[in-house]
């Protein structure tokens, strides 16, 4: 995706079997999407309860989080029950979210990608951000959103 294209018309299911339209979602709101390789792997879980614990800050700052993987609503139901996480989490299982955000696979394709974007609250997309490092993206999404708000 490029900067000021919309969010992709998706609907996927999240961790309670609710379908979330991710457009109707951005729009009057400002939303970050992250993609995460698998639920409850080290630096997965990391990177869900970093954005759990700075939740609030994402709130305050008139944002929303969901976070997509290909794990199943189940899987995702359990992870989320877990660790405690505040937001939606949402199956991808045939990939057609990583394919319409064109999140690419990492290490020579062996996991899937780690990326996150941060939309307006137009829907469109103002910053992305692609990095195995999971602790980077919350403070990256946290900055984009602080500095849009000016």
């Amino acid at each position: 995706m490029k900067k000021g294209e919309k969010i992709p018309a998706l609907k996927l299911k999240d961790q309670h079997g609710q379908e979330i339209d991710l457009r109707k979602r951005a729009e009057g709101n400002n939303l970050v999407v992250f993609f995460y390789p698998k639920d409850f792997t080290p630096g997965c879980t990391k990177e869900a309860c970093s954005f759990r614990d700075s939740y609030e800050d994402f709130r305050d700052l008139g944002a929303e989080v969901i976070g997509i993987s290909s794990d199943s609503e189940d899987s995702h139901s359990s992870f989320s029950k877990k660790y405690r996480l505040p937001y939606p989490i949402l199956s991808d299982p045939d990939k057609k979210a990583r394919k319409a955000f064109d999140v690419k696979p990492n290490l020579l394709g062996l996991l899937p990608g780690r990326e996150t974007f941060v939309f307006s609250n137009k829907a469109e997309l103002i910053h992305n951000f692609n990095s195995m490092n999971a602790g980077k993206h919350i403070s990256e999404a946290l900055a984009v959103l602080k500095r849009n708000q000016r």
